[in-house]
């Protein structure tokens, strides 16, 4: 690694360190130069909500199935923020209203996996390998799209963060890997390296001490964020929840990821996942369990929007789950596992302002199993059309990203 490498390497570890436990990964081009794609890709690890996401509010089953945490309706208290006369917005995202308006801001309802498991772990793993149903796969999609994009052979040509590998980048491209602070001791952590570090580096005043300062203090910081860290409720959340934090945890990632991309033009994809989003107890509605999570989102992706400034013409990112939750409440005043879900996309030439999918309604008869939203759009599809429309990925290129898979109908539909 040469000097410029070495610096890039030390700015981009001093920016994304502010956020650990959040596993993302970042690319560049093979010239080197500003990538005209990017994309975003935030995983909800646990099974979000949809149907208290993007509330049909319109359809009088929606308040039979969940009489008491149903999300009020439009002009009532933490009622939905009305969309288009049948679908609403959680009150929490209040912030991203400005992009539904603006029409960059796109959501694609009943989709999602295929595959009827309600198991955490394999549905997770399905989505991540972008092969629903088999076990045995080598690599994820998101590694898969490396191999498939432009690489000029630099160590920053991938970056994950974290001590291990999330599924979705497991594969042969090769990916640079920062350990996890807080997860174990890192280098800078033991007194003798961080003492010889400083002598080498506090006595130059020039661009690289700058460097390692910056570093030093964005390591402090970490550590003393995760002094008291958020605990999951209980065993199911922790093996739902991968190791992700949650939104509240790290409510600063939008920033600290609009600092990333604007530090190295030549970013071109990163990958964030957060827990926490498996409400089997006191999901709340307007407000609760499930607001509290998606306030912090909302607010870090409307940062993250706002710190990437024109950038964000040529940026898609993309929301998804591993399933969706129960159509009707349980006795707990939350939802049990699910299977069909909402997938977000927001982007400045995304077709927004409209609730796609194909839409069959709340009636028992129309729920899968006679108790969740049905899976009418593969993840797959609408995942190949943000790849093939807004990343520049050649059909040929889809098929090894998505092997098995044959995309059939435009996943924007209304």
């Amino acid at each position: 690694m040469d000097r410029r490498e070495f610096l890039k390497a030390i700015a981009l570890s001093g920016t994304t360190a502010l956020f650990p436990g959040i596993s993302g990964w970042a690319l560049s081009k093979k010239d080197g130069s500003s990538a005209d794609k990017k994309l975003v890709v935030i995983f909800l690890r646990g099974g979000a909500d949809g149907l208290n996401i993007v509330v049909p509010y319109s359809d009088p089953n929606y308040y039979s199935l969940r009489p008491t945490m149903g999300v009020a309706k439009p002009g009532t208290a933490d009622g939905v923020i009305d969309l288009d006369g049948h679908w609403g917005l959680n009150p929490a995202l209040d912030e991203l209203k400005p992009y539904w308006e603006n029409k960059s801001l796109a959501f694609v309802h009943s989709s999602g996996s295929p595959n009827e498991t309600r198991s955490h772990f394999d549905a997770q793993d399905y989505m991540e390998t972008g092969v629903p149903g088999k076990k045995i796969v080598n690599s994820g999609w998101l590694n898969r799209v490396v191999t498939e994009l432009p690489s000029r052979q630099s160590h920053l040509q991938a970056l994950s963060f974290g001590a291990v590998l999330p599924r979705i980048f497991s594969g042969p491209a090769t990916v640079a890997s920062v350990a996890r602070p807080g997860s174990q001791k890192m280098a800078l952590d033991k007194p003798v390296v961080a003492q010889a570090f400083q002598e080498l580096y506090a006595a130059r005043n020039n661009e690289l001490s700058k460097a390692f300062a910056e570093g030093v203090e964005a390591h402090k910081a970490i550590n003393k964020a995760l002094e008291e860290p958020e605990k999951p409720q209980d065993m199911e959340q922790v093996i739902a929840n991968k190791g992700a934090p949650t939104p509240k945890v790290f409510k600063t990632f939008g920033k600290q990821l609009s600092d990333l991309f604007n530090k190295d033009e030549g970013v071109e994809v990163a990958f964030v996942d957060f827990g926490g989003w498996d409400t089997h107890v006191n999901e709340g509605n307007g407000k609760g369990q499930l607001a509290n999570h998606l306030k912090p989102l909302g607010t870090g992706l409307s940062e993250f929007i706002t710190g990437i400034g024109p950038m964000y013409k040529n940026t898609t990112i993309v929301v998804m789950s591993e399933f969706g939750r129960s159509a009707h409440e349980n006795g707990n005043g939350g939802t049990d596992h699910g299977h069909g879900n909402v997938m977000w996309m927001l982007g400045g030439d995304i077709p927004g302002g409209k609730v796609y999918g194909k839409w069959k309604g709340l009636a028992v008869e129309d729920l899968h199993e006679r108790r969740d939203l049905p899976t009418s759009t593969d993840f797959r599809s609408v995942i190949s059309y943000v790849l093939s429309n807004h990343v520049n990925v050649s059909q040929k290129s889809l098929v090894r990203i998505f092997p098995d898979f044959q995309n059939v109908g435009d996943p924007l539909v209304t």
